[in-house]
């Protein structure tokens, strides 16, 4: 898939994406993976991702894929990457709430927004960023750097 293709999926609304890989016209593997190669491309400026989980979501993309493969229902949003923000929690992917008590959390289940997400076939690729325990608009913590606004990097998205 040459770049221009990869660049598409990433600017496709999720219900058009999702519509497309129910077609077999994109596959959940390279959703996901232009989605992490674009956030591996430009987060190192955004710091939208505090905790990105590419193996997660390639192992994820691969199930959903095989799903699709094997002519199962694989889903409402089947191979659709979504992010997850720092505040809910995430099987297996860190959630730290953006704060030091919690820097090591690796919760044993999902919150029940991750858990309909994911039976509704998307695939987390990471956690965003977040202000300690959500008591800001302005993305800054003691463990990430400041999330930039993607228009302006010189402020915030709050």
């Amino acid at each position: 898939m040459d770049q221009a293709a990869r660049d598409e999926i990433c600017r496709l609304p999720a219900t058009e994406l999702a519509a497309r890989i129910s077609r077999s016209e994109i596959s959940p593997v390279e959703a996901t993976d232009a989605v992490l190669e674009r956030m591996a491309a430009l987060d190192g400026v955004l710091g939208a991702y505090c905790t990105p989980a590419p193996d997660h979501a390639r192992a994820r993309a691969r199930a959903v894929a095989d799903r699709i493969a094997r002519g199962e229902d694989a889903g409402r949003l089947a191979g659709v990457p979504i992010g997850v923000k720092d505040l809910i929690t995430t099987k297996g992917i860190r959630t730290t709430s953006g704060s030091p008590a919690y820097e090591d959390f690796v919760p044993d289940e999902d919150d029940i927004v991750v858990e309909r997400a994911v039976a509704a076939g998307a695939v987390v690729i990471g956690k965003t960023n977040a202000s300690e325990f959500g008591y800001s608009a302005t993305g800054h913590n003691p463990l990430f750097p400041a999330t930039r606004n993607p228009w302006n990097t010189a402020l915030t998205p709050g």
